[in-house]
């Protein structure tokens, strides 16, 4: 794709977020208001991006000045350009087959399927009424807002922009908050029960080597350390 026709491209836009967006509304699905919340969070981030890998590049524009003296032989209006990370590593050929693109349709490809997995066992929970411990979360209490940021992640490391390098931390911290509230309203619904499971999982980041049992509640607590991030 050449600089003339790299970006302006609205309709691609607009076609490519509503592509992904509805993808990962099929595996999210949300229910209630804090779940369209924090759908409605993501896809703000998602069509930033989108907008500036096909419309504006508001980010190489900003920093046409330094990106220019400091690489004058590239052409940062052409879309190979774009992936930012690759060209200020110096590495040459086409980025949609470098190893950062890969690493990086590895992470959104483990976040949609991430997304899925959680969304199964939470409805099922959901219907009967008790605590999801299950299948994602019998490895980390939130995998649905893990799985939105490790998407996210994997976009930053594809399409690194300016807005959504400075949305993510806020998103984080907005999917920390949703979590904790969240885990309240839980502990008030089932408490001991779910007590005993917040104990003994971590929030976001698994531990490695931890094990389950049949049903895939975790092991016995003796058997678990006591970082719950």
């Amino acid at each position: 794709m050449d600089s003339a026709a790299s970006y302006g491209l609205w309709p691609v836009v607009l076609v490519y977020s509503l592509l992904f967006l509805t993808f990962a509304f099929s595996f999210f699905q949300p229910q209630t208001r804090r779940d369209w919340r924090t759908f409605g969070a993501f896809s703000a981030f998602i069509v930033a991006l989108f907008a500036e890998m096909y419309g504006f590049p508001l980010t190489i524009y900003l920093a046409s000045g330094w990106l220019g003296s400091r690489f004058p032989e590239v052409d940062f209006l052409s879309h190979n350009s774009g992936h930012l990370w690759q060209t200020l590593l110096g590495w040459k050929g086409n980025a949609h087959f470098g190893p950062l693109h890969l690493i990086s349709d590895a992470l959104v490809l483990a976040g949609l399927f991430l997304l899925a997995a959680a969304w199964k066992v939470l409805y099922m929970a959901q219907r009967n009424r008790e605590v999801a411990v299950t299948g994602p979360y019998s490895k980390i209490r939130h995998p649905q807002y893990a799985g939105f940021i490790v998407i996210m992640v994997g976009f930053l490391i594809q399409w690194p922009t300016l807005p959504t390098v400075l949305m993510f931390p806020v998103m984080v911290y907005m999917y920390v908050r949703l979590a904790r509230r969240e885990e309240q309203e839980a502990l008030a619904e089932f408490g001991e029960e779910y007590a005993r499971y917040a104990e003994n999982t971590p929030r976001f980041l698994p531990r490695i080597g931890q094990g389950s049992d049949s049903s895939g509640r975790l092991g016995p607590p003796e058997a678990q350390d006591r970082v719950n991030v």
